[in-house]
């Protein structure tokens, strides 16, 4: 079965709205999970959230119509974020479940996240036997034997209780503190939460970009370039730091007291050196996140495993590894001990213990360690292979370790490059790091240009 347009990945099914993702796809999709996953079991229940999308009502509504259609005992959750939908899949002992969210995408875009009964997201072995349920006849439920829904309203504020017992946080003395946040949601399903867990948390918020109403007043994803309006506001407002999400919450960036975003692999890096003062062990990350995980955690005493792009192939390197802290280098922090999920609350948590243990400024702390200049491309992807690109990339540099986990990494002393085809864009992405911007600009134009060639 062929559906143009529609991105089916390990990180499940998107496309843009009233194109590629129709009301009957999310249905086709939906109920051949709901199959797949009660006959693997533990039980019939299927946990569904959703994000603020402007379109997440219409596809909540298939989605749920589609799980009682297989006769799935739905658990809705509401609107919440996607680590949220992960813990209430863990907390109901759930069968599975459905985020539906497209993420950092633009607005345009709506999106399927299937979860195992593990509350991880589908792994590769996973994700192509659901598929083959989708393609199938399975069956549908008699009038007798539909499923039904039962609402679960305090799957938020599980979360939230759930962050607050970390044994390594002290939640009294970040209170007594009372640090001053600024908080931009991009009116996303942040709103849900993070309000929520910086009250409890003592904070005094400002907030901008509350409303969650998915019509995102910037690119949804927190990169540095689309943070303008909570620098302005961490400056305005004299905060002592500054948090912004993504609309579905599993990605957190950071602005200084000095109203400057740090550019969203500082997350994770500092992150990890906090956890790491109380907890001993490797840490995990995907192939494009930056060196100053590595040497954070290696002035920390730990050591950096690289796992390939993808929330579900970090996690499941960390359970390997017996990782203690992990993540991806766009704003995601996973702690096994809450969950092996991405969650942008838990990243808020842990950097407000960070700048209590600190005494001191964010900018203090980010200005001990070296700065590296990242550069970040996206070009269409070409229809031929790239295994012609990944050659001549080699033999251009030929001095780099090879990497070939997902994509091509080719890495230096102090600079990499990672060339690989996006799971969730029709998009190759090109990163390059570099202690220089322009040494980075120059390994990007020269890793560009075998793929400009096969573009032509």
């Amino acid at each position: 079965m062929a559906y143009d347009g529609l991105m089916v990945s390990v990180s499940g099914v998107r496309g843009r709205v009233g194109e590629a993702l129709t009301p009957d796809v999310v249905c086709r999709f939906a109920a051949g999970f709901g199959a797949w996953a009660m006959a693997r079991g533990p039980s019939r229940r299927v946990v569904v959230g959703r994000d603020s999308r402007v379109s997440g009502p219409m596809f909540h509504r298939a989605v749920v119509a589609a799980l009682e259609s297989v006769g799935c005992e739905i658990v809705d959750i509401g609107m919440a974020p996607t680590p949220t939908v992960q813990l209430a899949v863990e907390h109901h002992h759930a069968a599975g479940g459905l985020a539906i969210t497209a993420s950092h995408n633009p607005i345009e875009w709506n999106a399927l996240k299937f979860i195992g009964s593990s509350g991880l997201f589908l792994d590769a072995a996973e994700g192509a036997a659901m598929r083959a349920t989708v393609e199938s006849v399975f069956p549908r439920a008699t009038w007798d034997r539909l499923g039904h829904v039962v609402a679960d309203n305090e799957a938020v504020a599980r979360h939230v209780d759930a962050i607050l017992a970390l044994s390594f946080l002290d939640v009294e003395g970040i209170r007594r503190r009372r640090f001053r946040v600024a908080l931009d949601t991009c009116r996303g399903a942040g709103a849900v939460i993070m309000p929520q867990l910086l009250e409890r948390l003592g904070c005094e918020t400002v907030s901008i970009n509350l409303e969650p109403d998915g019509r995102f007043p910037r690119p949804p994803e927190p990169v540095a370039a689309n943070l303008g309006e909570l620098e302005e506001l961490v400056r305005s407002s004299g905060a002592e730091i500054g948090f912004a999400t993504d609309p579905d919450v599993d990605r957190l960036a950071l602005v200084s007291e000095q109203g400057r975003a740090l550019g969203e692999d500082y997350t994770l890096a500092l992150a990890a050196g906090l956890v790491l003062r109380h907890r001993s062990g490797p840490v995990v990350t995907n192939l494009s996140t930056s060196r100053i995980v590595d040497d954070i955690v290696e002035r920390a005493g730990s050591r950096v495993v690289r796992a390939p792009v993808g929330e579900v192939n970090v996690a499941v390197r960390m359970r390997t590894e017996g990782a203690v802290v992990g993540g991806e280098g766009n704003g995601g922090v996973i702690l096994p001990e809450l969950h092996l999920g991405r969650d942008a609350p838990l990243g808020v948590a842990i950097l407000l213990q960070l700048l209590l243990e600190e005494e001191r400024p964010l900018s203090q702390i980010v200005a001990d360690y070296p700065r590296y200049s990242i550069v970040k491309e996206k070009l269409d992807r070409p229809s031929a292979s790239l295994d012609s690109v990944y050659a001549a990339l080699r033999s251009t540099f030929a001095t780099a370790a090879a990497d070939t986990q997902d994509g091509l990494r080719l890495a230096w002393d102090d600079a990499w490059v990672h060339v690989r085809p996006s799971g969730t864009e029709p998009v190759v992405r090109v990163i390059a790091e570099a202690p220089s911007e322009a040494r980075a600009q120059a390994i990007i134009a020269q890793a560009r240009e075998p793929l400009d060639a096969l573009g032509r």
